[in-house]
């Protein structure tokens, strides 16, 4: 069994492909159901869509290449570069992971309310000209190109650790015993995410919004626990030497100073079944003040933001971005940037909505109308 399927592997790959996958179909359901219906603008639709397949497959293309380096150090040089700063590289991109994630969970509430007005936010964010200033040095680059990152760096980081880790524990087998669990990890894990984007597009938009968020917040909090759990395993790994990694889930394989429960079992990275935990709710045999604490405190944030909207939607406040930029205002040196950014919020809706039926946000198809005419 083993020369021919290496269980391990196959776990391997389909948590990583899982945890990617999740977070894109989750992306691609929410704009067909904002963006991609038959009365709404298709153009629109189209370019954020391609925005997350490009980020996906720009992605992948940049994990095989950085994880191509890893492993050649690893049997070039006879030494493993990623085992030194592996969890310190987890801990820093599942923090940006998790910022971005609770950013767009956040977004996914608010729409229930303001679908059109989030629609033409989100079009004038990718199609809006800018004047004398680069793409690259504008304000608002990230905002424009959202659903290019999130799945850019989701990718990324999953596939890094999928090849890295594959590559790492291929010591152990023979080559025979690769492709086959390699391959339906990746078939297991798309499968999953293809009926997450279609149970997104059949499910109504208020359903939609409440399930999906709960997904991206359940593996945002996971993911904001581990960060800070893989930061004190490095610190720990650094003070003792790297060779604790090896020593499984006994006894010299955690920190008793910063434990506050510990098993010696479930281990997600050597028992199989607990890593694809490990990939939806964070789990980890070891349960440090740290990543307790984050947990509960991320959670806690979570709350406090939703009810301030609830809060804002029944008494028809001001945002919470309203009264940032009023206040970035007075700081000199931000003025004229908080003033603008004020004057595209102030933007009446028929003025906006005439924006996104206006021929600009049309140009590929314009520029090929005027070429038949010729």
């Amino acid at each position: 069994m083993v020369n021919v399927f290496a269980v391990q592997v196959f776990f391997i790959v389909f948590r990583e492909c899982l945890e990617a996958i999740i977070i894109v179909s989750v992306l691609l359901s929410f704009l067909k159901q904002c963006l991609g219906q038959p009365n709404q603008d298709q153009a629109i639709y189209k370019r954020l869509k391609k925005q997350v397949y490009v980020g996906s497959i720009v992605g992948v293309i940049l994990c095989l290449c950085i994880g191509a380096i890893f492993i050649g150090l690893f049997y070039g040089l006879g030494h493993d570069a990623w085992s030194t700063s592996e969890d310190l590289w987890e801990g820093i991109f599942y923090i940006i992971a998790t910022v971005m994630i609770t950013i767009m969970g956040l977004a996914l509430l608010r729409i229930n309310k303001t679908k059109q007005k989030w629609r033409v936010k989100i079009a004038k964010a990718l199609v809006e000209k800018g004047h004398g200033k680069s793409r690259w040095m504008r304000s608002d680059w990230g905002r424009r190109y959202a659903m290019f990152i999130l799945p850019l760096i989701t990718t990324m980081r999953e596939g890094v650790e999928a090849v890295v880790f594959v590559g790492g524990v291929s010591l152990g087998y023979p080559a025979t015993s690769f492709p086959l669990p390699v391959v339906t990890g990746i078939i297991a894990g798309i499968l999953t995410g293809w009926l997450i984007y279609r149970g997104g597009n059949m499910m109504s938009i208020q359903i939609f919004l409440i399930a999906s968020t709960c997904v991206l917040y359940l593996i945002a909090a996971g993911m904001f626990s581990k960060a800070v759990w893989s930061l004190q395993y490095y610190q720990f790994e650094v003070g003792v030497g790297s060779d604790v990694s090896e020593e499984g889930s006994g006894a010299g394989s955690y920190n008793i100073l910063e434990t506050v429960w510990h098993v010696n079992c479930c281990n997600p990275e050597t028992d199989n079944g607990w890593d694809v935990f490990q990939a939806i709710l964070g789990w980890q045999n070891t349960g440090t003040y740290g990543s307790i604490i984050s947990y509960n405190i991320y959670w806690l944030f979570i709350v406090a933001c939703v009810s301030w909207m609830m809060y804002e939607e029944r008494t028809g406040g001001a945002g919470l971005a309203v009264k940032f930029w009023k206040a970035m205002a007075h700081v000199p040196g931000l003025k004229r940037l908080a003033n603008k950014k004020l004057d595209g919020m102030n933007i009446e809706d028929d003025s906006a909505v005439q924006q996104v039926n206006s021929t600009m946000f049309h140009e590929p198809e314009v520029v090929e109308m005027t070429v038949q005419a010729k």
